[in-house]
């Protein structure tokens, strides 16, 4: 089953769309497709959450904690500058809890990063019944918003000497699983460019399994 890019499901949330596209959109989704019906619901939550954010003020505690996983997850450094190469263009820890979503995304993490010439679109999740997270996602070319990238190296690291590579398919996605440190380095490649790296500290929170 081919999917959508991240992008063609922000501009069909968005009604960006024309109306053939859209049907055809629909039609996957009607087919069962789980990644990008995931991916959908979070848009809309998202654009939900912006079209309130002028009138929201979020309690003092929530923006404690979000500041103390920005810093924790390293996002700080990345976001440093306009020549800053790796950008965080959405993480769903920075994200206001939407009341009944708590236990629904409870153990999943969704990141959409931007880093020359790639835009990387990220999910981890904790793996039922065991200390292990899935590690899925999609790399886009931006030098051409019509290609994805093929091909492209990954390796993913707990940090703690466990090592899992993967190689993105035809569609640019690709898939991995590894023991739960807490942590999560994923290292990206492809060409002649230099390696993309990005760590996160408590990838997922202070999730119970995860060693240190």
């Amino acid at each position: 089953m081919e999917h959508f890019t991240t992008e063609n499901w922000i501009d069909f949330v968005n009604q960006a769309v024309d109306a053939s596209k859209k049907s055809l959109m629909e039609q996957h989704l009607k087919q069962g497709c789980k990644r990008c019906t995931e991916t959908v619901s979070l848009w809309q939550r998202v654009r939900q959450s912006a079209a309130s954010e002028a009138s929201y003020q979020p309690p003092e505690d929530a923006v404690r904690v979000a500041k103390a996983t920005f810093a924790g997850a390293g996002l700080a450094d990345q976001r440093k500058g306009a020549g800053s190469r790796i950008k965080v263009l959405f993480d769903s820890f920075l994200q206001p809890v939407f009341e009944g979503a708590r236990s629904a995304g409870a153990g999943t993490r969704q990141m959409l990063y931007r880093a020359d010439p790639f835009q990387i679109d990220v999910q981890v999740e904790a793996k039922p019944g065991g200390n292990r997270i899935v590690v899925t996602g999609q790399l886009l070319d931006m030098t051409d918003p019509g290609v994805v990238g093929r091909d492209a190296r990954i390796v993913l690291s707990n940090m703690r000497g466990h090592v899992v590579h993967a190689i993105t398919n035809q569609f640019g996605e690709f898939s991995g699983e590894i023991e739960n440190s807490g942590d999560l380095q994923m290292t990206f490649s492809s060409g002649d460019g230099l390696p993309i790296v990005i760590s996160l500290r408590d990838a997922l929170g202070n999730l119970e399994g995860g060693k240190r």
